[in-house]
């Protein structure tokens, strides 16, 4: 018979037959064990844990079953097996364990992928991994309590799943990574500090890093950044990275948004709290987590990222509306509102993407208000190519990083219309607001070029679920590498 203490579980209930007793830990506060097993619904024989587990809610139950702490995944019906659902059980099996302090869960990868059979068992142990590893993040850069604790999770069949496994922490790091920029604070991260991060964290890598100063930047006459900028301490910078695991391959440009942080400018912007204007990079954070997982698992792919990074601050220097910006491609632009600043810088970015004679182009950003009241917090809106739209739908549905094709109406084309400059940074009507910036930012688009915009306004934090923490989402990071392995096979 095993006997625990009630000091150990107090929070415990417990079942009682014959000579044995079951443990069942409701407490995530409490510390279950050093070492768990984590096994599934299906392969539960004993009667009564089964029956326990099944009046449960939630996707699994802790119990201590004669001693060994085991947690019990419940069954998932058939139709709702999906990749993300294992990265979501995996991450809430993870962060619950961390709190605990749980040194070490084991698990079959064998019997893993028997209880999500409908997704096909290398991407079931990918995910798992993925999910468990960005389920246990946390941004403590700032916090004077508390140290980084992850839960480690060791497969017994580990000689057989170890390329699923280490592609799985490649996929978590480089979301991670994103996350990690996204989330750190404008003091530390902003426009003169943020190519030395990146600089940084390639330095070992086969991307090579280029960084232009702001005298690099007149030179080049990205004038969309140099007029955005104009109100900051810090002057502007753009970055280049380029990885070519295999030259052949089209280029590929991902263009991102950079502004370390968004007051608005002139056009300054009303909220309580602005704190989470520092993540207005989030495209430039997406970025570079693909760039990050690109090169960490050698795709065979031709890939450049552009990423523009002002601060938009207001001071006696700053934009003005009203002001006209004349693009290196021979575009004048009015500017109505200062606060519509993501697009006047991406539009320097894409540009440079047509100098590259990049085939395929992905410009990604923080960019409207209007396309999360149309999606939501769960969707990033996907405009430009249609074919290549529900080409990365379909991405995004299998790697959890979700976009929804948005159109782009010739007819709104009229909205952007400027008295005196060849055409407007904002529509001149009060609706469409996500689709007139697409239809802005096409006009930067190299002729020839496959074109997609991604505008993830609504993406770039996250509530603590699954996998995800209360913080920056690290969204972007998944969907941009996996675009980019798709469109290079």
């Amino acid at each position: 018979m095993y006997v625990a203490t009630n000091d150990a579980y107090e929070n415990a209930n417990v079942l009682m037959r014959d000579k044995t007793y079951i443990y069942l830990i409701e407490g995530e506060n409490k510390p279950m064990s050093k070492q768990v097993s984590i096994v599934f619904e299906q392969d539960v024989t004993d009667q009564q844990v089964k029956e326990y587990v099944e009046q449960h809610s939630g996707d699994f139950t802790e119990v201590l079953n004669n001693g060994k702490a085991e947690v019990v995944v419940k069954n998932v019906k058939e139709s709702k097996q999906t990749a993300e659902k294992v990265r979501m059980v995996a991450g809430a099996i993870s962060r619950n364990l961390r709190k605990q302090k749980v040194e070490e869960a084991q698990i079959d990868g064998g019997a893993l992928t028997k209880a999500f059979s409908s997704v096909h068992k290398d991407t079931v142990v990918t995910a798992f991994v993925e999910g468990w590893h960005l389920g246990a993040y946390e941004f403590l850069a700032h916090k004077t309590k508390g140290e980084a604790f992850t839960t480690k999770l060791a497969f017994s069949d580990e000689d057989t799943v170890k390329g699923q496994v280490e592609l799985g922490e490649a996929r978590a790091e480089a979301t991670a990574f994103s996350r990690d920029l996204v989330n750190e604070i404008p003091s530390v991260l902003h426009p003169e500090s943020f190519p030395v991060i990146l600089q940084d964290a390639f330095a070992d890598t086969d991307v090579e890093v280029t960084v232009y100063d702001k005298e690099k930047i007149e030179k080049e006459n990205m004038q969309g950044m140099l007029a955005v900028g104009r109100g900051s301490m810090h002057e502007p910078r753009f970055v280049e990275m380029s990885y070519q695991g295999d030259p052949s391959k089209p280029l590929v440009a991902l263009v991102g948004k950079g502004v370390t942080f968004d007051t608005g400018g002139i056009s300054l912007k009303l909220s309580r709290d602005m704190s989470d204007m520092r993540m207005d990079m989030g495209g430039a954070g997406a970025v570079a987590g693909a760039m990050k997982l690109l090169a960490e698992t050698k795709a065979k792919v031709n890939v450049v990222a552009l990423i523009s990074i002002v601060e938009n601050m207001p001071d006696a220097h700053a934009l003005i509306p009203g002001d006209v910006i004349r693009y290196k491609n021979g575009h004048t632009v009015q500017v109505g509102n200062t606060d519509a600043e993501g697009r006047l810088v991406l539009a320097d970015g894409l540009i440079r993407a047509g100098e590259l004679n990049a085939e395929y182009i992905v410009n990604i950003a923080t960019l409207t208000g209007a396309v999360v009241a149309a999606l939501g917090s769960d969707l990033a809106g996907v405009f430009g190519d249609e074919e290549l739209s529900n080409e990365m739908r379909s991405l995004g549905n299998e790697n959890g990083d979700r976009v929804w094709p948005m159109p782009l109406v010739d007819a709104y084309d009229s909205y952007l219309d400027s008295d005196y400059a060849d055409f407007s940074n904002i529509s001149n009507k009060g609706e469409a607001g996500s689709i007139t910036a697409g239809l802005f930012l096409r006009r930067f688009v190299p002729e020839n070029s496959k074109w997609l915009h991604v505008d993830m306004a609504g993406r770039m934090d996250s509530a603590e679920k699954g996998y995800y923490a209360k913080s920056a989402s690290g969204f972007g990071a998944r969907l941009l590498a996996d675009y980019t392995e798709h469109v290079s096979k």
